[in-house]
């Protein structure tokens, strides 16, 4: 782990930063059945995804757990998915037992692709890479460098997201170093931490239902759509408003992704888990946790044991439904 120095964070309130991102994978659809295909198998609309925007999306067991989450958008050939590295394959063959009599063909593009994350003041340093800049969240842009994708943003600071050509984004690296800080990739973690958006890794697949992690706060599920796995599940969880569980904002001494969480009011039993976790400007980890609401109303939750670190919650940057 490549922990951010306290100039990195700095970086990011009071100038701009960006980070070549080493941990996510990409998996492309291509074929005339691409989109009708991944319409039918994740929680957002494929179908109606035109080449403007991206959208956050997850791909979940029959139970409706998830087993992935990924922001998906058109590339001009394909339909691309950007996932934590580590369920990349995993995913990829999953999704592929499924193709059946489709017209489609899903492909490893991680050897291919860089990702890099923008935070803070980057616009004028992006000018120079795209002609024109995504403005909402997930609006996306196409140039000869590939796509750039608006992304929430953390700490009230924008974020982009450019995805392109590994040769490509290399070349280009060194003129932003030129004007920009360059950090290492755990500053994104940390980042997306605070935009309250969580990613499902190895060590949480078939945890959560998409609820769970707010992807119904995040835009990253269409309840309109038709049928894809668990979809009854997510559906039902949504409409007799049994989501009595959700992710949460914490500042802890330490986490790992996976950790139970356990209230002192009941401590036979845990009340939750760690999803992400990324060190802390001033020490310790700040972390999102999937986790009773119930145990957010009073007394002290820590993690891994009855006795172990205890968890300070802090605001997230939305609201859970007024219903919950």
């Amino acid at each position: 782990m490549n922990s951010p120095t306290a100039s990195d964070f700095d970086a990011v309130s009071n100038a701009g930063v960006f980070m070549p991102l080493s941990q996510f994978g990409a998996i492309d659809i291509k074929g005339e059945d691409a989109a009708s295909f991944l319409h039918n198998q994740v929680t957002n609309d494929v179908q109606h995804l035109d080449a403007s925007i991206a959208r956050l999306a997850g791909y979940c067991s029959p139970k409706g757990r998830l087993l992935g989450s990924f922001l998906m958008w058109r590339t001009p050939d394909a339909i691309r998915l950007l996932i934590a590295q580590d369920v990349q394959a995993a995913v990829q063959k999953r999704l592929s037992m499924f193709v059946l009599r489709a017209k489609a063909k899903l492909s490893d593009a991680t050897p291919e692709m860089l990702a890099v994350g923008f935070a803070g003041d980057v616009r004028k340093p992006l000018s120079g890479i795209f002609d024109a800049l995504p403005d909402g969240v997930h609006v996306k842009v196409d140039g000869p460098h590939g796509s750039l994708i608006r992304v929430p943003d953390a700490l009230r600071r924008p974020r982009f997201l450019w995805v392109g050509l590994k040769a490509d984004v290399e070349a280009q690296l060194p003129k932003l170093e030129e004007k920009l800080k360059r950090a290492p990739a755990e500053l994104w973690d940390w980042l997306d931490i605070h935009a309250g958006e969580a990613r499902i890794t190895q060590a949480t697949v078939e945890q959560f239902v998409p609820q769970m992690v707010n992807f119904d706060v995040l835009g990253g599920i269409n309840f309109k759509k038709g049928c894809y796995p668990g979809q009854e599940i997510v559906a039902r969880s949504q409409y007799r408003g049994t989501i009595k569980r959700r992710t949460a904002l914490a500042h802890g001494a330490a986490a790992t992704p996976g950790a139970e969480l356990f209230h002192s009011a009941d401590p036979g039993q845990p009340c939750g888990m760690v999803i992400n976790v990324a060190a802390a400007p001033n020490g310790g980890v700040d972390c999102l946790v999937e986790i009773k609401l119930a145990a957010l109303d009073n007394g002290a939750v820590h993690v891994g044991a009855a006795d172990g670190p205890a968890l300070e919650f802090l605001p997230l940057p939305y609201a859970y439904p007024a219903d919950q």
